[in-house]
Formats: structure tokens, sequence, C-alpha cells
């Protein structure tokens, strides 16, 4: 049998990223892995919210990684959203599922992901996935020059045509006119309500933002609608 074919079903790769500036650098170095193995690369975040009331932050993680998971060549991204199990289980399922033989986690890329680089999760870790290599990546905590824009926290909200069918308006009251409900960030600091509006369309995440309740109209969704 051909050596690299051989590597390719002997190993498998998951990298594990929770919402962070530290999840760029550990896909990179799944993928650089991976590469040299020549063998499946799965990324996977796990979040106890599920996806489309993850504030405007989160939301901007898992699309960029979206992106990243295409550049790097990786075979699939997985996201398990709404999850109420411990990652520790939705790890090692995961890992079951897909055959994985190497799991990258990185030690301190954020809160809740922390948990399971302590040593007694790391040691339930290793006891569900006996057959497993994992390896701890020391990531840094925090980036310079990393700036986040800063939302409140979303909130549920709708968009209604507004009466000159010209756009959309901003609403929290939900009747029979709401053509899309999601959740609203509104900006830090401002007495309107001026921020994100984030929903799901055709099965994709969207945003659009919202000036004093109004959508702006110039929106890829709205031309398409209008």
């Amino acid at each position: 049998m051909d050596q690299a074919i051989q590597a390719k079903m002997d190993e498998s790769l998951l990298v594990c990223v929770y919402h962070g500036p530290n999840g760029e650098r550990l896909i990179r170095r799944g993928a650089k892995i991976a590469q040299k193995l020549n063998c499946p690369f799965y990324i996977l975040t796990v979040d106890s919210s599920p996806l489309d009331e993850l504030d405007h932050e989160k939301s901007q993680y898992v699309d960029y990684w979206k992106e990243l998971a295409k550049e790097v060549n990786a075979s699939e991204f997985i996201i398990k959203d709404n999850e109420k199990r411990p990652p520790t289980k939705v790890i090692s399922e995961v890992a079951r599922e897909k055959q994985v033989t190497q799991v990258i986690i990185g030690q301190t890329a954020k809160s809740r992901w922390e948990e399971i680089t302590k040593g007694s999760l790391i040691n339930t870790l290793l006891k569900e996935l006996p057959f497993v290599d994992l390896h701890i990546i020391a990531v840094t905590r925090g980036l310079k020059n990393y700036q986040e824009e800063h939302f409140e926290k979303g909130v549920r909200a709708y968009l209604i045509r507004s009466e000159n069918e010209s756009g959309y308006e901003l609403t929290f009251n939900h009747s029979v006119k709401c053509s899309y409900e999601g959740i609203f960030f509104k900006e830090v600091g401002t007495d309107f309500n001026n921020g994100i509006f984030k929903f799901m369309k055709d099965n994709k995440m969207l945003e659009v933002h919202v000036t004093d309740d109004q959508v702006v109209p110039s929106e890829n969704f709205l031309k398409k609608e209008q």
C-alpha cells in the first residue's frame, strides 16, 4: 500500500477552538501537522448557546474560522451549538465519530475552554480517549493590538418592512408584520438603537447594520428582496 495512503488511514487530527484571538494560531498549527501527516484535519468549536444567539464577537470568530477552515483545507469545520454537555463529552464524541488519533487544545484560550486544561478534566479526557494523543498548546491570554468592538449583550428583535417598503425597521415586538427574527447588539455608549442585527436566512448567518432603528438599505439581502 502506498505510504501516503497508509498515513492518511492511520492518522486523523482534531483542533478544538473556543472564542478568542488564539483560535487562528491553533488552527494553523493543526493544519501544519495534518499536512506533514497527510491526514484528515477537523476543527471543532463548542458553545452552550444556540448559534443564532451568539454575541457579535463570538459570531465574528465563527465566521472567520469557517473561512480559515477553507483556506487551510480542513476536512470539516464542526460547530456544536446549544450544547449543555461538558466540552470533554462533546470532544470525545466527535473524536470517535471521526476516528481521530490526535487532539489539539489551547491552554488558556478562554475562560470556559480553560476548564478542560485543568488537571482533573485533562485526566477525564484522557480516560475517555485512551487511543488519542492529546496536545496541549500554550497560548497567550491576549494579543497586543487586538481590537474588540463594543456591543451590549444581544437581545431578541425583529425586522419589519418600513412603510414606504424601501427597507426594514427594527422592532422588539413580535407581530405578523415581522419579516425576520434575530438578535440585536446595541453599540455601547449610544442612546439610540444603533448596532448590529444578526439573523438566519437560507441557512446562513447574516448581519446588517442598524442606524436609529433603520436597517441600512444597501445590504445585499435587501437588494435581492426589493
